[in-house]
């Protein structure tokens, strides 16, 4: 889960009216932990592995800067076209990390990732992402179940294309401003080591509280209920 604590959007940075809302960039994070918490309180008896990428986005004299190269744990290099694209960063190792280090069966990432997919859905549903359709399949029964609605967006090869780099493997934006929830999900898939059943669950709609499309004034904890049920349906 995308643990982004306050997203300034780095040297990219934000319009100020709109960055206070920054503090609920954690939305992702926040669901997974609180997730496990429930696991464990409920003493369910499943193997779960949850990864939490924790960091800030703010300006100092060591920021990163457009233009810059960076290494990431996959080995893959990654061109930095906006700063302001830093959670697909964290969430790239944290994928990679998991994949490399567990056996896991299914692999899922929470994000409050792109202004697209609010554009797109609003506060109704999460865009998700999937190379897995068995287990998109599932997400969306589970998520009609509990009241927190998915729907599918496609992953084809095309948007691919938006995020080659001539520099690197990779860049972390598109610099045409289209399909960007899309294009994100790319960014990620590229990080997930060819895993079989991954899904990305893009929540920049359905997580934040105290904005001008959120439903209430405070961080709504959208994902929790759906991760549970999921959880415990694959546990039985």
């Amino acid at each position: 889960g995308k643990g982004v604590t306050f997203d300034t959007g780095g040297l990219s940075i934000k319009p100020s009216n709109n960055m206070h809302y920054m503090k609920s960039d954690m939305g992702g994070a926040a669901a997974v932990l609180c997730t496990i918490a429930a696991i464990a309180e409920l003493k369910w008896p499943v193997n779960v592995v949850a990864i939490t990428p924790v960091t800030d986005n703010c300006v100092d004299a060591g920021s990163i800067k457009p233009g810059d190269v960076i290494g990431s744990y996959s080995g893959k290099t990654i061109e930095i076209i906006d700063t302001d694209a830093e959670g697909r960063l964290i969430l790239a190792d944290a994928l990679s990390y998991m994949v490399r280090n567990f056996e896991i069966d299914h692999l899922i990432d929470l994000a409050t990732l792109t202004g697209s997919s609010v554009r797109t859905f609003g506060t109704a549903c999460a865009a998700l992402f999937s190379n897995d359709d068995e287990l998109s399949d599932m997400l969306m029964s589970t998520g009609l179940d509990v009241g927190e609605k998915l729907w599918p967006l496609p992953i084809w090869d095309e948007y691919a294309e938006e995020m080659k780099s001539d520099i690197a493997d990779i860049k972390n934006l598109s610099t045409r401003p289209m399909a960007g929830a899309i294009t994100a999900a790319k960014f990620l898939q590229a990080f997930i080591l060819e895993h079989p059943s991954w899904a990305h669950l893009d929540i920049a709609g359905v997580a934040f509280g105290d904005t001008k499309f959120g439903k209430s004034k405070a961080a709504t904890g959208w994902g929790v209920h759906l991760l549970c049920q999921f959880i415990k349906t694959c546990g039985k």
